[in-house]
């Protein structure tokens, strides 16, 4: 049985990697932000702004745990989901969790072209977005850094790197 979480900050490639690592090894990828929306017809934006975040972690929360029961999957989470209750304790309890490390350099290059599409980094000069990821890195890191693998993301610019990635991945887990 397969269960893998990855998680680390957005813009990290969870993502990316994925739905290739999940692609390579022929279970399905759920993208956990992805799932919420799914079931509860609405954004994370929308239920963030409708609920606040207190309300919108425990649904998160909730929903963790109902895609950490599944079998054979690749579970990407949001960036944010390991850093609230025991969400990491339980991913390392369900399945092998991964942390994609990625310098915030390459971090800040990846996410300086998707401010329009995340709310949190609208508005936000270079400088400022430097700073944030930075501050939110430091913030984060204790509880990505209870992921049981840490594994270098920054290199997913091309098919041919991301492809590369899920070989090391498959190699470090095992799968």
């Amino acid at each position: 049985m397969i269960r893998i979480f990855l998680t680390g900050y957005m813009g990290a490639g969870k993502t990316t990697l994925g739905k290739a690592f999940a692609r390579a090894l022929n279970v399905p990828f759920i993208d956990l932000d992805w799932y919420i929306e799914e079931r509860f017809h609405k954004s994370i934006r929308q239920l963030f702004a409708e609920r606040g975040e207190d309300a919108f972690r425990e649904l998160e929360k909730t929903m963790l745990h109902e895609v950490g029961e599944f079998e054979d999957v690749v579970i990407s989470t949001g960036g944010g989901t390991p850093c609230f209750f025991d969400n990491i304790q339980y991913m390392n309890s369900q399945g092998q969790t991964v942390f994609l490390d990625v310098h915030p350099d390459i971090l800040f290059r990846r996410l300086q072209v998707a401010t329009q599409q995340r709310p949190v980094l609208q508005g936000r000069t270079d400088e400022e977005l430097r700073a944030f990821i930075v501050e939110n890195l430091e913030k984060r890191n204790p509880y990505y850094s209870q992921a049981r693998y840490r594994f270098d993301a920054g290199h997913l610019e091309s098919r041919q790197q991301i492809a590369e990635s899920v070989q090391q991945l498959r190699n470090i887990l095992g799968v």
